[in-house]
């Protein structure tokens, strides 16, 4: 089983956390398009497909 996480962990498990929160208020002030997409819906798709590699990280630092 998983102990008490490390700060590492946290940190990793922070970053996407505050990207597609506090990260999207600044990122819909910007108005270009990527592929097709406003800059905000880019934004929150490549965190959304980010995340899983963070919490990996998260979770191989935490076995250690």
């Amino acid at each position: 089983m998983a102990g008490r996480p490390n700060a590492t962990a946290l940190v990793c498990a922070a970053i996407p956390v505050l990207a597609l929160t506090v990260g999207v208020i600044p990122a819909d002030r910007l108005e270009p398009r990527i592929f097709g997409m406003p800059f905000v819906l880019a934004w929150i798709v490549l965190w959304v497909l980010l995340t899983p590699a963070f919490l990996s990280a998260a979770h191989r630092s935490m076995r250690g």
